[in-house]
């Protein structure tokens, strides 16, 4: 038996989502072209690719079942969502999206059998990576997010702006400065 299983990974990634969907609407619109250094995402890219990266775990794991990355087309794919990344979208179709997909996402990764989360997948040789297994591969959504996350947390301190997270931890502080024994 596994402690972590698959309705404590979709809790985690909820979180994620949640603190990511904070970051976005902290961030105001007509910021959401910034771009910290040249080729790299503006804010809207990033967040759009936080909202389309989860397709690639939906793709091999929930629609083809792989047990081999051998023989994926890669390129096709992430260009596809590489393309998704380019397209015009408000901030408000940026939050919807990152909301609905997000918890989409989530209610996939919940009903996961502990039997299919152990699941090896092979990648190619020359990818030169062992096996992992479903699960490992399935987390490493959420880590991709917090990734970017941190990226836009950054982003927003170059914006002038105090991120969600910190803005919480002062105040708890803050509190707890103000009533030293309810601690």
């Amino acid at each position: 038996m596994i402690y972590y299983g698959s309705k404590e990974l979709a809790q985690s990634f909820r979180t994620v989502r949640k603190n990511t969907i904070a970051i976005a609407e902290d961030i105001p619109e007509q910021h959401y072209g910034f771009r910290a250094a040249p080729e790299t995402r503006t804010v809207a890219q990033t967040l759009v690719h936080l909202t389309v990266s989860p397709r690639f775990h939906e793709q091999i794991h929930l629609i083809e079942r792989r047990t081999t990355l051998v023989g994926f087309d890669f390129f096709p794919f992430f260009t596809a969502l590489a393309a998704e990344e380019q397209v015009e979208r408000s901030k408000a179709e940026i939050t919807g999206i990152l909301r609905a997909d997000g918890e989409k996402f989530a209610q996939l990764l919940e009903g996961l059998p502990e039997n299919f989360l152990s699941q090896q997948v092979a990648y190619p040789q020359d990818m030169a990576l062992p096996s992992k297994s479903r699960f490992e591969m399935l987390l490493s959504a959420k880590e991709h997010e917090m990734h970017h996350r941190a990226q836009l947390m950054l982003i927003e301190r170059l914006l002038g702006i105090v991120p969600h997270l910190t803005r919480q931890m002062q105040a708890w502080i803050a509190e707890m400065q103000a009533n030293p024994g309810k601690a």
